[in-house]
């Protein structure tokens, strides 16, 4: 993985959205079983996906269009809206999690030059954090991960579970440090109606994981604790001045947040892009894509597609350095352990 060290264009944000039919087929069963029996154990069985499978699935779709748009690198982890933590129990996430890592790590395996891993975690709704701690060892020491997922409500829009900063967290996050890894915190499925998954659940939760942190001032007791906040961190750069001044007025320490926290560039319009690049410090901005994500057409006021944010870094004010950063700097910074090979 040298060639990692060398990539001038970084995206930090990629999910496995087109796996092969075999890696649907085996959750299909796994939640057909958990339904009819909700304690329903069950084992890890096989997932049968060849590595032409994988192959095919990769060279038509992410590879192809980072190759498209000019990308060296992609940060890749396992489809976020599949991780689904509410369905089933504790073996059931466990099981699926490691399926997904392991696929995640052949497919980086197959392309090294291309694509490095980040693992989801065996989150469900009522469980401690244990399980989480153990896979994200054994995707880090034993398979060569840089960062991992972390969903800050494995109950899919229900919200039942303790907020970022209560000590249920705490082993997650000292483990993280201790491993000098990032976790990007992107939350899975909403199962509640209330909200859409792609659009309202994702966005809200970006903007309430950063209030979490914001308020609670927990991140100062875990020095080299980093997260990513994806999707343009939700609404947090359009209120700016809202966050920043709660902040003044209620003594948290906004400046010291932004040494632990980080955004993506997954914003799908020119004007969006420039707000981020524009309010957020150039330092705590990676680009990011999101393909192949949530949008997936194209702009017909532009003629590119929405998710073609490389486009966006582009055509921003930003001077060529500033974008050196944004495109892959700040990502090494983040991601130290691709400058160690993955």
């Amino acid at each position: 993985m040298s060639h990692i060290i060398g990539s001038h264009i970084i995206d930090c944000h990629g999910h496995y959205t087109t796996t092969p039919p075999g890696v649907g087929a085996w959750r299909d069963a796994q939640k057909a079983a958990v339904e009819a029996d909700p304690a329903h154990i069950g084992e890890k069985g096989q997932m049968l996906v060849s590595d032409d499978e994988i192959r095919d699935s990769i060279e038509t779709n992410q590879l192809r269009l980072q190759r498209e748009r000019g990308a060296d690198l992609t940060i890749f982890s396992p489809r976020a809206s599949w991780m689904a933590h509410h369905i089933g129990n504790e073996h059931t996430s466990l099981f699926w999690s490691q399926h997904q890592n392991e696929l995640i790590r052949r497919v980086c395996d197959l392309y090294p030059e291309n694509f490095a891993p980040v693992c989801q975690l065996p989150q469900s709704p009522g469980v401690g954090i244990e399980s989480s701690v153990a896979e994200l060892e054994r995707c880090i020491d034993e398979m060569g991960f840089v960062g991992c997922n972390v969903n800050p409500d494995p109950s899919g829009g229900f919200w039942t579970g303790p907020p970022l900063w209560d000590r249920y967290w705490w082993p997650l996050w000292e483990k993280m440090c201790e491993l000098d890894v990032p976790g990007m915190i992107h939350v899975s499925a909403a199962c509640n109606d209330n909200f859409f998954t792609t659009g309202s659940h994702y966005l809200g939760a970006d903007t309430t994981a950063f209030m979490q942190a914001l308020s609670s001032g927990f991140m100062a007791d875990f020095p080299n604790l980093r997260w990513i906040i994806p999707h343009g961190g939700g609404a947090v750069p359009y209120h700016w001045g809202r966050f920043k001044g709660m902040a003044q007025d209620k003594g948290w320490d906004f400046e010291g947040l932004l040494d632990h926290v980080w955004f993506d560039t997954c914003v799908y319009h020119q004007p969006g892009i420039d707000l981020l690049l524009d309010v957020v410090p150039t330092k705590n901005v990676l680009f990011a894509s999101e393909m192949v994500g949530a949008v997936r057409g194209i702009d017909p006021e532009s003629g590119d597609y929405y998710d073609d944010t490389k486009i966006y870094v582009d055509n921003s004010s930003l001077d060529e350095e500033a974008k050196r950063q944004v495109f892959s700097e700040n990502t090494k910074k983040v991601f130290p352990r691709l400058d160690a090979g993955g």
